[in-house]
C-alpha cells in the first residue's frame, strides 16, 4: 500500500480514537490552558473535546471576535455554562456582561475577584461587593442570567465574630448572587470545603475542582504558586469525599481547573479519577 495511504488512514484512526472518547463527568475552566490557547485556539479547543469535555467555563476569547469564538466552540462540541465578568463591569455595565453571556448562550456569569489594597479586605471592601452583586445580580435574573461569586481565599479573613465569608452570605440575596466554590481557595485558607458545603447546601451552584500539593503554606491573600495545583486525588483537598458531599448539596455543574505549568498532564488524569468516584 501506497506509504502516504498508509500514514493518512494511522492519523485518521488516531484522531478517530481521540474523538470517541467518553465525556468527562465534569467540565473544564478553560483558563487551565491559558498558554496552549495564545499559540492555537482551534488546535486547543479540539484537545479540550478529545479530553471528554462538553462544557466549559470560558477565559477571555483570546483577541477573536466573540461571534467567531462561539462558532469555534460550537464546531468541538463545548457548550459554555458560564462566563467571567470584570467587577468594574458588573458596578458600571450591566449591559456589557448581558450581551456576553447572551452572546454564548452562558447560564452564569462569574466574578473572580473583588478590588481591594494588596492583601488586606476591609469592611468597606465587603460592603461595596454586597451592593454591586446585588445589583447586578438582578438586573441579570431579570434577563435570565446567574450570578455567581468565585472564592479566592481572602474572603476568610476575620470579620467581626466570624469572617468575610459570613457577612456574603448573610448579605447576598440568594435570588440574585450566590457562590462558586473553589474548593483549593477554601482550603487554602485553612476552611474544609466539604463542611462549608455541607453547612450552606443550595448556595454553590458551580464548583472549581483543583487539588494541592500535600504541605503548601497556607493563606488568606489569595495568591499562591500556581505550581501547587496538582491532579485531582493526588493532593490534601479530599476531593473523593467533597465529590460525595456536593452531589447531595445542590451543585448544578463542576469544572476542573488546573494553573500549574502540568495542565495539559494532570487534566487527562484528574478526569479518570473522577470517573472512578462514586
Amino acid at each position: 500500500m501506497n506509504l502516504r495511504i498508509v500514514l493518512f488512514l494511522s492519523l485518521l484512526l488516531s484522531t478517530a480514537t481521540l474523538w470517541a472518547q467518553p465525556a468527562s463527568p465534569v467540565g473544564l475552566q478553560l483558563y487551565s490552558f491559558r498558554d496552549a490557547f495564545k499559540k492555537d485556539v482551534p488546535g486547543t479547543l479540539a484537545k479540550v473535546k478529545a479530553m471528554g469535555f462538553r462544557e466549559v467555563e470560558t477565559a477571555g476569547n483570546y483577541g477573536m471576535p466573540w461571534p467567531e469564538y462561539k462558532k469555534l466552540l460550537q464546531q468541538y462540541g463545548l457548550k459554555v455554562i458560564c462566563t467571567g465578568a470584570d467587577f468594574n463591569d458588573l458596578e458600571r455595565n450591566v449591559p456589557k456582561v448581558l450581551a456576553q453571556a447572551k452572546e454564548l448562550d452562558a447560564k452564569y456569569v462569574t466574578c473572580t475577584w473583588i478590588p481591594h489594597n494588596e492583601d488586606t479586605f476591609t469592611a468597606y471592601d465587603a460592603q461595596r461587593a454586597a451592593d454591586v452583586f446585588n445589583t447586578a445580580g438582578r438586573l441579570l435574573k431579570e434577563n435570565g442570567i446567574s450570578l455567581v461569586y468565585h472564592l479566592h481565599g481572602y474572603e476568610f479573613q476575620p470579620y467581626k465574630d466570624g469572617t468575610f465569608f459570613d457577612y456574603f452570605v448573610e448579605n447576598f440575596e440568594p435570588k440574585y448572587v450566590n457562590f462558586e466554590m473553589d474548593v483549593f481557595w477554601v482550603k487554602h485558607p485553612g476552611q474544609d470545603p466539604t463542611a462549608l458545603i455541607q453547612k450552606y447546601p443550595k448556595r454553590f451552584p458551580l464548583v472549581h475542582l483543583k487539588d494541592r500539593k500535600p504541605g503548601t503554606p497556607g493563606n488568606n491573600t489569595g495568591h499562591v504558586d500556581v505550581e501547587t495545583n496538582v491532579t485531582l486525588g493526588q493532593g490534601d483537598i479530599g476531593i473523593a469525599e467533597f465529590m460525595k458531599a456536593a452531589r447531595k448539596a445542590g451543585v448544578k455543574h463542576y469544572f476542573i481547573e488546573d494553573e500549574s505549568s502540568r495542565a495539559q498532564e494532570q487534566v487527562p488524569a484528574s478526569v479518570a479519577f473522577l470517573r472512578k468516584q462514586k
